[in-house]
């Protein structure tokens, strides 16, 4: 997990780096709003550990920026443990607020707690839903959008999509797809029917040829070409 660490006490900040990349967490350090910024931009960032009091301004905005962009968990490490000041971060989207002086092992617990949070999160909007670029699946009632319109798969093109999706990044050899299929429908499947309905689901996605959601491995089969969201 890669830390982005906002701290402007470099004292401070040098004791919890020590300390996190002890317990195998990346950390990368900003002392400034400005350099926090541009970490956060540059860098593939997990969570973040964001002093309120900074020299160029409070981590207060810094929150509310990313919270207008992404979820990167956030945890406030700051001196004003006042109930409006904890209040306050949390109604900005922060998941956590610790207090200084930072006790380690506490830091350490909390960041693996709001870890777990994030994880489960994750798990429970995949289970219901799945999401690439511009289409939405919900497996649990068998559909697909494309934007905001249904799309008509037949119970085939549907498991097929299915099986691309889960093995997105990895190809799918012809034989192995066939054989699922047919595992699945309890009856076969001809190799020319595959390529038949590889060519519906791709026209029923209205796969754009520049940008495909399906990539043809000439010889070998097919895969998902992509990332969730």
């Amino acid at each position: 997990m890669k830390i982005l660490l906002v701290e402007d006490d470099l004292t401070l900040a040098m004791g919890i780096e020590y300390s996190l990349k002890n317990e195998g967490f990346e950390v990368v350090h900003g002392n400034t709003l400005a350099k926090a910024r541009q970490i956060f931009i540059d860098t593939q960032i997990d969570m973040i550990l964001l002093d309120v009091t900074l020299p160029d301004g409070s981590g207060y905005e810094l929150c509310k920026e990313i919270r207008t962009e992404k979820d990167t968990p956030i945890i406030f490490l700051t001196a004003c443990d006042e109930e409006v000041n904890i209040v306050l971060g949390l109604d900005m989207g922060a998941d956590d607020y610790l207090t200084k002086p930072v006790r380690v092992r506490e830091l350490i617990a909390r960041i693996n707690a709001v870890a777990r949070r994030k994880l489960h999160k994750a798990e429970e909007i995949n289970s219901d839903m799945i999401i690439f670029r511009d289409l939405t699946i919900l497996p649990l009632k068998f559909e697909v959008f494309k934007e905001n319109t249904k799309i008509p798969l037949t119970s085939v093109e549907y498991k097929l999509l299915l099986l691309l999706f889960e093995n997105k990044g990895n190809v799918l050899t012809r034989i192995q797809l066939l054989q699922k299929l047919w595992d699945i429908e309890g009856d076969f499947i001809e190799e020319k029917t595959l390529t038949v309905y590889i060519k519906r689901l791709r026209e029923k996605l209205g796969e754009d040829k520049n940008k495909p959601y399906i990539e043809t491995i000439r010889g070998i089969g097919y895969k998902w070409v992509g990332e969730f969201i």
